[in-house]
């Protein structure tokens, strides 16, 4: 059974910085993706950062140059490190994780909140 667990959300002043972890365990594929998806009340789920296990990152056009997204294969998390919060940053984030033959096995975390004060 494969478990996602996140730390690291909170409340935090526009223009602020957060840093988001998830740690992976049990039975998982070392060719995998790991990502962040985040939603927000009345909002669609929508993806924030994903990175291969090779290091191939990609971002939504709305967090380019503000979050980078990173991870340790030998530990299974992954981390987001989120500056320049805006309000509209708040939402529910969660960890993903996908591998196998057309990313079958796919895992979702609980979720953290990020609350972005104005």
């Amino acid at each position: 059974q494969v478990q996602l667990v996140e730390s690291g959300g909170g409340l935090v002043q526009a223009g602020g910085s957060l840093r988001l972890s998830c740690v992976a365990s049990g039975s998982i594929s070392r060719l995998n993706a790991m990502g962040w998806y985040r939603q927000a009340p009345g909002k669609q789920r929508e993806l924030v950062a994903t990175i291969t296990s090779g290091g191939d990152t990609n971002y939504a056009d709305s967090v380019k140059g503000r979050f980078t997204i990173s991870r340790d294969n030998a530990k299974n998390t992954v981390s987001l490190q989120m500056n320049s919060l805006k309000p509209e940053d708040t939402a529910v984030y969660i960890c993903n994780l996908k591998f196998g033959v057309l990313r079958k096995y796919d895992y979702w975390g609980q979720g953290t909140q990020v609350t972005v004060s104005s």
